[in-house]
Parts: structure tokens; C-alpha cells; sequence
């Protein structure tokens, strides 16, 4: 349950708005923190211009009491150092209509309210500044010389504004606060907040949009309240007490940048930062499995095409060798090669990208075992089988059949081997939610790798616990929380 404060300058100079509270910045100061409160969101409507003023001190101690703020004191000085700067349009370029509104003479003026300007063809670039520079007012100002557009982003205080703009601002405060905070009433079952990153544009999410429906359901009968964020929202994953990774993970890539940030600012963060950087790159977990005594497939790591390297690896390996690139997922990034002409182009090829290749032994098995391990303990299990006439469970050349089929089982079905070397690995990793892929041939397990953000389908991976997979995971948050709180 959230209780909004509304700090400003004059709060006589603002009417009273339902489940907001409105104070002055002395009032702040000397009533708060209080004993026993809510959990507390505060937007900071004073004057920020200057450094150390009470606008600079509210968001400070804001963050000081643990209170959620708007804008923050990183906000604040970013859009200090912009003052009078040009900076660059953010996203896509604008589009020639947009263009024709900017006069060479005379810089285009918009005042952006919470993300949102008055003139509705501006409205993407509101949004956009706002999940770059999340403070409650900024003023943008757009030029053109020679047909290149310029950006000039400024803060602004309520009092700044004209009445008028004061009237609008207000009734997109009042919006913004029962769309994003929502009543006491409409929120009082649920403790705390999720975060649930998801990229609508991605072809091959982790979960499909019924899976994150039933997270949501889960998650609200653990009392955590859930939604949806694109990586666009990261500058407001403060308002939030935990963060769910339902978009594919890289290393060097927005969600890696976001978990760090989520995990720096308290939030409990699944995939957190640590799991992403040591299962995303398929060099740590070959050294992390040899000096762990993890059961795998023989592999090397390869830095060189020369002829002498090339010796080695055939003295090594057996054709077919199985080339991989440190860091991919899918499938995507692993080939197989046939002959020592083969291996050189696709080492050659894959060493102008990356410093470093690896080359393993190739076993064929009719399917891959995922084990779904959640803090150090096995909760789902599936058998992919490899795409039709294809030596991998992804076929991303074929039109049709691209992928295997599948078989979910209960995890008491599986192999105890298979579940120790799943189990095994993990431990290396941490204590997220993983999804460690294994080769069984004969009585001897391989992992070939630990995946930080596993899939987790409907109709896929829950096809045998059904709802209760969601639960479990949902719980684990639940508890993390519960104790994060101690």
C-alpha cells in the first residue's frame, strides 16, 4: 500500500487532488520518515535549478528515507549538465511532418507533463525523454540548422509555470498518480511491486504472453502486484520492489544495465546481474565446469586459425567439431563443421567478432534434457528433441519445423545423474532461476550449458505442474522479499 506526497514550493498554490498529499518542503523535513508508514512515493515539484537547494535536498532525502522520488538526485543532475547543451534525438528519426514544424529562426518549445506534451504528434518524444530523464516537468526545445535537428532539454519547476500550464500539469498528476500508484483501496492486498520486463518485438521471448499472464495471477496471490515494463521504462524500475527478466539476456545489452541498476537500488532482480554475466558467456562456464569437476563435453577455447592451431584441434577432435561463439542463444552462434576446411572459414569468420572461440566434441543425442533449477533446486524438466534433420533443437534455416518437439516431465522421472549435474552447476552460477541443458548418453551426463533466462512457456514447460510452476517462482520472489525486508 502506497502513500503519495506531493512536495512543493507552495502548496498553497496547488488544490487538493484525491490520495495525494500535498506538502511544503519544511513540512517534509520535519514530519518524515514516520514510525510504521506506508510505503511512500514522493514527487518532487520543487525548484532543482540550483545545487543544495530544497528542491536538490527533497529528492536527496528521499532517497535517504527509502521513499520512491520523482525525480531523483541522478535526474536532477543529469538534466543539469544539459543545461544549455544540445543533445541528440532519442529512438527513431523524425518523421518529415514532425520535421516541418521546426522553423530555422525560432526553436520549437514543449513542455513535457510526466512524460506526456499537449501536442499529440510529439507525444513518442515525450515518452521518450521521460523514461531517459524521468522528472515530473522538462522543457524541450527543437531547432534546425541546415537540416539537422537540435534538442535542448531543461528542467522546470511548478512555479515556473503559466496558470494555466499549472491546471494541465495537475490533471496529468492526477492521472499519472491512479495509473501508476493507483489508490490505497485498489492496492491494499498486495505488499509489494513487480516489474516485468518483457520486449513486445522480440520473436523468440523467453515466455509467451500467456505465461506472463499467469506470472501476473501468481504473483498477485503471493501478494505481489505485477506488470509489464519495456526496457523504454528502465528510468522508473525505482517505483518498483523486484524485477522479473523476461527478455532474452546479453552482456553487452540493455538488460544487463538494468538488472545492475535494479539490483543497486534494492530491488530483488531475477536474472540478477551476476547470473547474466556468467551464463551469457560460454567461456566462464567451460572454465567453471573444468575446475568444478561439472561433467561436460570436451572443449577448448580457440584464438587462432593458424595452421599449428589447427593441428591441435584435429588432434583433439574427431570430425564433426561443434564451433560456438562465447556468447549466444537459440542455438544461434553454434555450427558444426565437417572438415579442416570448414573449420578454418568458421573460425576465420567468427574470430573478426569476437576474441575468442570455443570448440567442442560433437555427440548426437536424439534430445536435450532442460533442467529448470530455481535457488539450488530442480522444479521442472524437458526433453527437447532436435529439430527435423537437424543436428540441433533449432533449425533457424528451415521454414517449416524450425524447432523439435518436446516432452515435459515431473522432475521425480528424471535420471538422478541428470539432475546432480544440472543441480551441480548451478551452484557455480548463484541461486537464480536456470535453465541448465544436458546430453545423456548412456549412463554419463554432459552440461553443455546453464541458461539465466530459461524458457518457460505455457503449454511448454508447464505443461506437467500447470499454474504451479508460476506459483513457485512467484513464492521464491515472495520470499526474498519477505526477507529483505528483515
Amino acid at each position: 500500500m502506497y502513500k503519495t506526497l506531493v512536495v512543493v514550493d507552495d502548496p498553497r498554490s496547488v488544490p487538493e487532488m484525491n490520495n495525494l498529499t500535498l506538502i511544503s518542503f519544511e513540512r517534509y523535513l520535519a514530519d518524515y520518515p514516520q514510525r510504521n508508514e506506508a510505503k511512500t512515493l514522493v514527487i518532487n515539484l520543487c525548484d532543482t535549478e540550483h545545487y543544495l537547494s530544497r528542491g536538490y535536498y527533497c529528492s536527496l532525502l528521499a532517497e535517504a528515507r527509502q521513499h520512491k522520488v520523482l525525480p531523483s538526485v541522478r535526474t536532477i543532475n543529469d538534466l543539469r549538465s544539459l543545461e544549455g547543451q544540445l543533445t541528440t534525438i532519442l529512438g527513431a528519426p523524425l518523421t518529415p511532418g514532425l520535421k516541418a514544424q521546426i522553423e530555422a529562426s525560432t526553436p520549437l518549445v514543449i513542455e513535457v507533463f510526466l512524460g506526456w506534451a499537449e501536442a499529440g504528434p510529439w507525444q513518442k518524444l515525450a515518452k521518450q525523454i521521460f523514461e531517459q530523464y524521468p522528472a515530473p516537468i522538462v522543457q524541450l526545445q527543437l531547432t534546425q540548422h541546415e537540416g539537422e535537428i537540435g534538442l535542448a532539454v531543461k528542467r522546470l519547476a511548478f512555479a515556473e509555470l503559466q496558470p494555466q500550464q499549472q491546471a494541465l500539469f495537475l490533471q496529468r498528476l492526477q492521472q499519472f498518480a491512479d495509473r501508476n500508484w493507483r489508490s490505497p483501496n485498489a492496492r491494499q492486498k498486495f505488499r509489494w511491486d513487480m516489474a516485468i520486463l518483457v520486449n513486445p518485438d522480440e520473436p523468440t521471448p523467453p515466455s509467451n504472453p500467456e505465461a506472463i499472464k499467469r506470472f501476473i495471477k501468481a504473483a498477485a496471490k503471493v501478494g505481489i502486484h505485477a506488470e509489464t515494463i519495456t526496457i523504454h521504462q528502465a528510468g522508473q524500475i525505482g517505483h518498483f520492489d523486484a524485477l522479473f527478466i523476461r527478455e532474452t539476456t546479453a552482456i553487452d545489452h540493455p538488460t544487463y544495465r538494468l538488472a545492475r541498476k535494479a539490483e543497486q537500488e534494492g530491488l530483488v532482480v531475477i536474472d540478477d546481474p551476476t547470473s547474466i554475466l556468467r551464463c551469457c558467456n560460454k567461456v566462464f562456464l567451460h572454465d567453471a565446469f573444468s575446475y568444478n569437476n561439472v561433467p561436460a563435453l570436451k572443449t577448448q577455447v580457440v584464438m587462432s586459425a593458424a595452421a599449428e592451431d589447427l593441428d591441435g584441434l584435429e588432434a583433439a577432435f574427431t570430425y564433426p567439431m561443434v564451433i560456438k561463439m562465447p556468447e549466444s542463444s537459440f542455438s544461434k552462434g553454434v555450427f558444426k563443421v565437417s572438415n579442416r576446411t570448414e573449420l578454418q572459414s568458421k573460425i576465420e569468420q567468427l574470430l573478426s567478432s569476437t576474441a575468442i572461440v570455443l570448440v567442442q566434441e560433437y555427440l548426437y543425442t536424439e534430445f536435450d534434457w532442460r533442467i529448470g533449477v530455481l535457488n539450488g533446486r530442480a522444479i521442472y524438466a524437458c526433453r527437447y528433441h532436435m529439430a527435423r534433420n537437424h543436428w540441433q533443437i533449432y533449425n533457424h534455416d528451415a521454414k517449416r519445423f524450425n524447432s523439435g518437439g518436446f516432452a515435459t516431465l515431473p522432475t521425480f522421472e528424471v535420471p538422478k545423474r541428470v539432475l546432480d549435474a544440472a543441480i551441480k552447476a548451478c551452484k557455480i552460477i548463484g541461486q537464480g532461476l536456470y535453465g541448465v541443458d544436458i546430453k545423456q548418453h548412456g549412463q554419463q551426463s554432459y552440461v553443455i550449458e546453464v541458461n539465466d533466462n530459461p524458457s518457460l512457456e505455457h503449454k511448454v514447460e508447464d505443461l506437467y505442474l500447470g499454474n504451479e510452476l508460476y506459483m513457485q517462482i512467484m513464492a521464491e520472489f515472495a520470499r526474498r522479499l519477505e526477507r529483505r525486508g528483515r
